[in-house]
């Protein structure tokens, strides 16, 4: 599925259950965003991890997704959820505010056989969030997440944009992979990628914690 910016609804989101899942419904469950509270705080967990924090912040970042995809563009349930989410390469990303509510999220897909390059996707800000700058740190915060978990001093970090979402990229400094068009849940995407060897600052109070 996409790889981009994502500008949630205003209603709270969670996972479907039943006969919601079915129909691609979700039923709500974080609490409406009424205000963004700084300092923000950026934390990590594997896709695998187990533990009650781990589950929580999977949970809080399923939640984001789900009111942005889901609930805002209508992307179907199965495809924004993919088996993906759960694989021990899969590294979540979520920005809160200094209250606990979940305003941000992200993943990094690591590539075990290509240590040197890294997917960043599923990019979700809350509208509440939103013309604040939060998109840009979560990308630094993915960033500065994929370089601790390579090991490696440099790394290229790749992802499919919605088309609407690619002057966003830019200014984060990614660029157009071939320019070849494509459809994903309905929406055109391009491929962009970036080389990261030093991390663009977050700034946060509270730094990006790798879950290892």
């Amino acid at each position: 599925m996409t790889d981009h910016l994502h500008q949630p609804a205003t209603g709270p989101t969670a996972r479907p259950s039943g006969d919601e899942a079915v129909s691609g419904a979700p039923v709500l469950e974080i609490r409406p965003a009424t205000s963004v509270q700084e300092p923000l705080s950026f934390t990590t967990a594997r896709g695998d991890q187990t533990g009650a924090e781990a589950e929580w912040l999977r949970k809080a970042v399923a939640d984001v997704r789900l009111e942005v995809f889901v609930g805002e563009q209508s992307v179907p349930f199965i495809q924004e959820m993919d088996a993906r989410d759960d694989e021990s390469t899969t590294i979540h990303l979520l920005a809160g505010g200094a209250d606990g509510t979940p305003l941000g999220a992200g993943r990094i897909l690591l590539e075990p056989e290509n240590p040197a390059r890294v997917h960043l996707g599923r990019l979700a800000v809350r509208s509440i969030a939103r013309g604040r700058g939060l998109g840009a740190r979560v990308v630094a915060a993915l960033e500065q997440t994929a370089l601790s978990h390579s090991g490696r001093s440099s790394v290229e970090v790749v992802l499919s944009a919605q088309e609407q979402a690619m002057r966003f990229y830019e200014r984060c400094g990614y660029r157009v992979l071939g320019g070849r068009r494509y459809l994903d849940a309905g929406i055109w995407h391009q491929d962009m990628a970036r080389t990261v060897s030093t991390v663009r600052a977050v700034n946060s109070t509270a730094s990006a914690s790798s879950a290892t």
